[in-house]
């Protein structure tokens, strides 16, 4: 099947993940894209290592299928004419770097649009190019702290960060949003353009909600850890051998539970009565009380049960997995949602996220593995015009 991106070139220059996951959806949907990484491999090739001889780690295998790899240092004259080649025959650059070091290794827009008219640029930084932070640099981390997340995500005292690197995913996945837009206006107008993903920004967007309350209402919501604040109940929940989470939203969903709560014997009339609980808002200030009612119902229950009852009561909720519990989920393994792919020394077939948004007549493939270090150099350089002889030269100058 043909991808929507096919005839696509992309330059990925990403580190970590807000720019090689946004280079990774790009080659789901067909483009080819060449990650261009230190003639040493990138600080990122062995995060979660999957071997003690192999530098490569799980991150990086995630977000760099479908893609060719390319060492090149363009800090010297001739690996900067490598680069300036291979971006005259691109479309897209992406490179999640501060503005200063853009500058120093030829990839700010000014510079690649001397060298290619229609470019397009795919910057991600941490702050974004406007106001007094615009030069400093940060990590998904930073950006957690900053948009209120960790604080309401804690208890009073005591913020918590995620850890799973959100941030970076999300910020990689409106990049992709954007180099689809800007592509559509290339083709539409010639032009090229540079989007400006920010990691700050992408908090912001999930945190807006909050911030519009404050400045409204001045509410100061505390946090209340895994509990929830405008519906209940939401909330964790100790079952006799595991944990399952709960969440309700919406009067019919609440009347439902309602009735679960009732067939489980005692007077339960009050929820339905009680002006404390009288719609979403009100039973969110009063969550932690339906909390303690849930938790003495699910106390009585193992998590299979809890969850069946639940599921015939349509009220969503699921159990609290591990890693390892997640492979395992029945429909995590039947849904399509992973597939599996081979790495060079890792003995295992390893589970790789499938692209996570589905086309129903262009979906996106995992097509082939991710790269080894330099893996496709002479590849690429023999399509830029040098000869093997000149090519060896080039790698003996650590060049490439």
């Amino acid at each position: 099947m043909t991808g929507v991106l096919e005839g696509i070139r992309v330059l990925d220059f990403g580190r970590f993940i807000a720019g090689p996951w946004c280079g990774a959806l790009l080659a789901d949907m067909g483009a080819e894209v060449i990650r261009i990484e230190k003639v040493d491999g990138g600080e990122d090739r062995g995060m979660y290592p999957l071997g003690e001889e192999d530098i490569t780690g799980a991150m990086f295998v995630q977000c760099n299928r479908n893609k060719q790899c390319l060492t090149l240092n363009p800090t010297k004259p001739e690996g900067r004419a490598i680069q300036d080649k291979l971006v005259a025959t691109a479309d897209i650059v992406i490179a999640n770097m501060p503005p200063r070091a853009l500058g120093q290794l030829g990839l700010d827009y000014k510079t690649l649009k001397a060298n290619k008219e229609d470019i397009i640029l795919v910057t991600a930084t941490a702050f974004g190019t406007m106001g007094p932070y615009a030069t400093k640099v940060g990590l998904d981390s930073v950006a957690q702290a900053m948009c209120g997340n960790m604080y309401i995500s804690g208890t009073p005292g005591q913020p918590v960060k995620s850890f799973s690197p959100w941030v970076d995913y999300a910020t990689a996945s409106l990049s992709a949003f954007g180099a689809m837009a800007a592509l559509r206006h290339r083709d539409a107008t010639g032009e090229g353009q540079e989007v400006q993903g920010a990691l700050l920004a992408s908090a912001l967007a999930t945190t807006n909600a909050l911030m519009i309350e404050q400045h409204v209402l001045e509410t100061d919501r505390e946090a209340t850890l895994n509990r929830g604040q405008i519906a209940a109940p939401a909330d964790d929940f100790k079952t006799k051998d595991g944990h399952i989470f709960v969440t309700s939203a919406g009067q019919p969903m609440f009347e439902r539970w309602v009735e679960l709560m009732r067939a489980d014997g005692g007077d339960e009339d009050h929820w339905l009565t009680d002006p404390r609980f009288k719609d979403d808002v009100t039973r969110g200030y009063n969550s932690e009380t339906i909390s303690d009612r849930m938790r003495d119902w699910c106390a009585k229950r193992t998590t299979e049960d809890a969850l069946a009852q639940l599921a015939e009561a349509r009220i969503p909720s699921s159990p609290v997995l591990s890693p390892r519990q997640a492979l395992e989920n029945e429909h995590v393994r039947e849904s399509g949602m992973l597939r599996e792919t081979t790495y060079p020394g890792v003995t295992k077939d390893i589970p790789i996220v499938a692209t996570p948004v589905r086309l129903t007549k262009t979906p996106g493939e995992v097509r082939t593995r991710p790269p080894q270090l330099g893996e496709h150099t002479d590849e690429i350089l023999g399509t830029l015009g040098y000869s093997k002889t000149k090519i060896s030269e080039l790698r003996t100058a650590r060049i490439v």
